[in-house]
């Protein structure tokens, strides 16, 4: 907790407090210190890097098909062998309009009598946009995902600076339209006006994760940033210990093991979150692949001592087959052969 938010605000009050009060007086109420006891998951993970998956897998915006439950994405990480779910803080998984505190504490138990550990909730947020009362949006949106992570009893919650969003119709999920009015929006702006705004959006919801026991983790996620030394610029000028790093080596423009090195070592102990994607395939020899870059990331983490969650999401437009998008089995199979690749890679770099 830093010093600021200890200090008394001018009622008496402090602003754990302060913040602690609205959220009740809202209905929603800060998880802190009134959260019933269960027992810890049993997580499959003895040491190490624990693998989670991302609940975005399964929204059912990217196959052909419905959405599953979040009870359901348990049983699957459960099925799949997975150590956690980090749950999309969007319709129809994580949106905070949907999730008041008591429902939130029913899935908390369900997960850990599962064994499986809800280790963070992911924020689709834009704080860049030149219209204050969009930003402002935003960061009531924030406030209240927050309070649901704390609900969850989540410590993490991933944030983007600016996320331009996804559409869909009917089944065609896309990034490119929501992209295209993201950079309309920001044509006449600098970039260096857009990323004030994202910094002061960003300093005030690390005061409000740090008065709910939260700790915000930034994704090296583009159109703001551009690669890990963005992430770090941002963090230093937040200047918050509830501001901390999702680094992933995906999304990094370069994935050389010696820019992946580098990037870990400059995060260091700020690493608290990551992520992996892609799709696979089961070779002739039994063993799944996956892209040549996991190795050299995994064993940069082991390195900086890193021992959180790597979570995997299959978040990107899939295959069409006699015209029609894969369904849901589609993503039933990468999920599944997903765990299976990543846990041997760290098995094999333990």
């Amino acid at each position: 907790m830093s010093v600021k938010s200890e200090k008394q605000t001018q009622n008496g009050m402090s602003r754990r407090q302060f913040v602690g009060a609205t959220l009740a007086a809202a209905g929603v109420g800060v998880l802190q210190n009134s959260v019933p006891c269960h027992s810890q998951p049993a997580l499959r993970s003895k040491s190490g890097i624990k693998v989670g998956l991302y609940s975005i897998t399964f929204l059912g915006i990217w196959y052909r098909g419905r959405a599953l439950t979040l009870e359901e994405v348990i049983h699957r990480a459960r099925k799949y062998g997975y150590d956690g779910i980090e749950i999309d803080g969007k319709r129809p998984h994580g949106n905070p309009l949907d999730w008041p505190r008591e429902r939130c504490l029913k899935l908390r138990a369900m997960a850990e009598d599962q064994g499986i550990e809800i280790y963070s909730v992911a924020a689709n947020n834009d704080f860049s946009s030149p219209i204050p009362e969009h930003r402002e949006c935003q960061i009531a949106y924030m406030m209240d995902l927050i309070r649901m992570a704390s609900d969850f009893g989540v410590k993490t919650v991933r944030v983007f600076l600016a996320w331009p969003g996804v559409t869909k119709h009917p089944q065609v999920a896309k990034y490119s339209i929501a992209r295209e009015i993201w950079d309309v929006t920001h044509k006449h702006f600098s970039e260096e006006e857009t990323w004030a705004w994202c910094r002061d959006s960003l300093i005030e919801c690390a005061r409000y994760a740090g008065d709910a026991g939260v700790t915000l983790a930034l994704q090296n996620h583009k159109p703001v940033i551009k690669d890990y030394q963005d992430v770090l610029r941002m963090v230093r000028e937040v200047n918050s210990p509830h501001l901390k790093v999702s680094l992933d080596a995906p999304i990094m423009a370069d994935k050389s093991p010696e820019n992946i090195r580098r990037a870990a070592k400059a995060v260091g102990s700020l690493q608290v979150l990551s992520h992996f994607g892609g799709e696979y395939e089961r070779g002739p020899d039994g063993k799944v692949e996956g892209a040549k870059f996991y190795p050299h990331f995994i064993r940069a983490m082991r390195e900086i001592g890193y021992n959180g969650y790597i979570g995997y999401e299959l978040c990107h437009p899939l295959p069409v087959v006699n015209g029609q998008t894969v369904g849901i089995e589609y993503a039933e199979k990468n999920a599944q052969l997903a765990a299976e690749f990543m846990r041997g890679l760290i098995d094999a770099h333990s």
